[in-house]
């Protein structure tokens, strides 16, 4: 029986739109350098307020990547 090892990452990401960008654009940046992502959670979510109004949003996240034997 065969298992499989994950490895576990730190990533920010942030976006002026949502929360959902700021995670896809992590996610997208980390999958140019990163093969086998498979999962993610987010640990934290922030923002900036300008005028009373959201300006920014951050997320930090984990990330989940099988290592290759």
């Amino acid at each position: 029986m065969s298992g499989h090892v994950y490895k576990k990452v730190e990533l920010i990401g942030s976006s002026p739109n949502s929360i959902t960008d700021a995670i896809e654009t992590a996610i997208s940046r980390a999958s140019q350098t990163m093969r086998n992502l498979d999962w993610f959670e987010v640990d934290q979510v922030r923002g900036q307020i300008v005028n009373g109004k959201v300006a920014h949003y951050q997320v930090v996240m984990k990330v989940g990547f099988r290592i290759e034997d």
